[in-house]
């Protein structure tokens, strides 16, 4: 792509993202996430191969039905309330809609299906900016909208831990398990919205830290299937060793970064008094890291079956800079003693 066209498209994806977060109208905020779709779509097409073609179009459709659905609620609400402020809804119908049109424009459970089948017809680059800018505008608004209808935030919530688990544990492509990991964290964040927005800031944050390491992995890899991450020991052995712990504290466990978000989340749950939610939260959180297992297995424990015995790949200097990914990769394994000064820094 010429590289002119490439920066105006980035600058729009930029753009766009900074509208929303600036806006308090509503019409503001709905120009904002269509400049954001119109800036990603070239993005997506760019390849011109008949999956990304259809996958771009999968997108569009769906990001364009989110946006009339919250244009339509908004216009709802002006006409219920005579007001157009964001923080301003308080009539339970358009409030409903908005919630369920930004759950589409993010992707949460039960409006995920365009998700998975989207991110695996792009490339890795693309495919990282949908799972994490795509993801600020939007989160911008339902933290701002704080819904009052508490009971669907859970509904969502819990929905989108237990189908983003259950919907990774049988894929073979790191895509599709990367697109079910993105419904399941996003249904954490939801399920903490209401109770403390600062523990939802922390998830979004720490799960843009640990995706952004895991494309890069992948990526340096140019690997798209369990299979192929067989070869990155006789590419890069210290990634290949590093790798499952990026992995595993995707899965939540301690003394990884990842663990710090669910932690919280649990201990503000329970104490809400929302313990069989907490519980299945967490039950729903075994099922990702299954899956995360079996990508760290995959990846450390097994010789692909592509090579002859000693015939290794040579290891050519790559050309993807690795000062990103080192950086990443630490904040995603070191990150959790720091838990009680990022917790004084959110909540003062």
């Amino acid at each position: 792509m010429n590289p002119y066209i490439l920066a105006i498209l980035l600058f729009g994806l930029g753009l766009g993202t900074t509208i929303t977060f600036a806006s308090s109208h509503w019409l503001l905020a709905w120009m904002g996430l269509e400049m954001n779709t119109l800036a990603i779509i070239p993005l997506m097409a760019q390849h011109h191969h008949p999956r990304a073609v259809e996958a771009t179009t999968k997108y569009f459709l769906t990001q364009a039905a989110a946006a009339a659905t919250l244009l339509f609620a908004s216009v709802t609400n002006a006409w219920l309330t005579g007001q157009w402020e964001i923080q301003q809804i308080t009539h339970p119908l358009p409030s409903t809609m908005i919630t369920l049109a930004l759950a589409l424009k993010i992707g949460l459970a039960p409006l995920h299906a365009w998700l998975p089948e989207v991110l695996q017809g792009l490339d890795l680059t693309t495919g990282l900016i949908l799972s994490t800018w795509q993801k600020l505008a939007p989160f911008a608004l339902i933290l701002q909208l704080q819904p009052s209808n508490s009971t669907l935030l859970i509904i969502l919530g819990l929905t989108s831990t237990l189908i983003g688990g259950w919907g990774g544990l049988n894929q073979t492509q790191l895509r599709k398990i990367l697109a079910y990991s993105s419904i399941a964290h996003l249904g954490w964040m939801i399920l903490i919205l209401q109770f403390s927005p600062s523990i939802t800031l922390l998830t979004l944050l720490t799960y843009l830290i640990m995706t952004f390491s895991t494309f890069l992995v992948f990526k340096l890899n140019k690997s798209t299937n369990i299979n192929t991450l067989a070869t990155s020991w006789a590419k890069a052995p210290a990634m290949t060793a590093l790798t499952p712990l990026i992995l595993l504290s995707l899965g939540g466990l301690p003394p990884l970064t990842g663990f710090m978000p669910k932690w919280l989340i649990l201990q503000e749950l329970t104490k809400q008094g929302l313990a069989p939610t907490a519980t299945l939260a967490a039950l729903s959180a075994l099922l990702s890291l299954y899956f995360y297992l079996h990508l760290s297995y995959a990846m450390t424990l097994t010789i692909s079956p592509n090579n002859l015995t000693g015939s290794t790949p040579w290891r050519l200097p790559s050309t993807q800079l690795t000062y990103p990914l080192a950086t990443s990769t630490a904040m995603t394994i070191c990150l959790l003693p720091l838990t009680p000064a990022i917790s004084a820094l959110l909540t003062s």
